[in-house]
């Protein structure tokens, strides 16, 4: 049974919503500056620049041993990329995953995209298959939570999904998370049916749902990097995250900057801002 703690008060709430903020700031520029040519490097510059004009500062940074504000993974890299000087090229799938701590409270969030190469058409129309996939699992996952009383229909709602749409691979290793005080909360926040039903969906309850979506095996490795978690027979992977808050009105996604209304219209949810 989880603890009472994991549900923030109405104020704790409101807190949350500069955090979530910073953390769509920056990962909009890196989404605006992420071409080929461009670096992971000089993302990661220009996603700390943002947080700190919004008053805060990477989150990624106070996890032990790392001192990026972004992880950039590219190709069959799934999560936890080190930006590097290596220019991004045609062709390339990249996730982009990234966090802000603004007083005290934290926002996480990651997106993926295809880059043109006209060259090899057929590779990016499968890559970007891929990133649509695991992008809708994500919305999918979203709507489930508005109208779910508890937290594992989520992961339910995203493996149905997936399941109908070809043949993709859920990594079981890496889950989304509670998020609010430190970026890494309970509870779990699975994207696949598991046998209990989770945490109670109510008021103050705000996680991080993060699909992280293969090509291939579900199947990975930690390059020596110690942080890169690579799939084992090199199929290409996507990633996408929000935070989404459950409050007194309804959901709101704290890390979107619309607070999720675009993609949750066409599941006919109406996110409400935190009051």
């Amino acid at each position: 049974m989880f603890r009472k703690s994991i549900y923030k008060s109405p104020s704790q709430l409101r807190a949350m919503v500069p955090a979530g903020t910073a953390t769509a700031a920056a990962l909009a520029e890196a989404r605006r500056l992420l071409q080929v040519g461009a670096t992971p490097l000089e993302l990661d510059a220009a996603a700390e620049r943002v947080i700190v004009e919004h008053g805060g500062r990477s989150n990624f940074q106070l996890v032990p041993g790392y001192r990026h504000t972004l992880c950039v993974s590219v190709d069959d890299d799934v999560v936890h990329g080190i930006p590097g000087d290596r220019p991004f090229g045609p062709g390339d799938i990249v996730s982009v995953d990234g966090g802000a701590e603004v007083d005290g409270w934290n926002g996480d969030s990651a997106f993926t995209v295809v880059l043109p190469d006209p060259e090899r058409p057929e590779l990016v129309a499968t890559r970007t298959e891929l990133a649509r996939v695991t992008e809708r699992s994500l919305w999918v996952g979203v709507a489930a939570l508005a109208r779910a009383k508890h937290l594992n229909e989520v992961g339910a709602a995203i493996e149905d999904y997936v399941r109908g749409e070809g043949e993709y691979g859920i990594l079981r290793d890496y889950v989304g998370h509670g998020i609010g005080r430190t970026m890494h909360e309970e509870p779990p926040v699975f994207n696949y049916r598991v046998n209990r039903r989770g945490a109670e969906v109510r008021p103050g309850l705000v996680v991080a749902i993060e699909p992280m979506i293969v090509g291939g095996s579900i199947a990975t490795f930690i390059q020596d990097d110690d942080w890169t978690v690579t799939t084992e027979d090199g199929a290409d992977a996507a990633h996408v995250e929000h935070s989404v808050a459950v409050h007194e009105g309804g959901v709101w996604v704290l890390t979107a900057e619309d607070g999720g209304a675009a993609a949750l219209a066409e599941f006919g949810i109406v996110p409400v801002p935190i009051a």
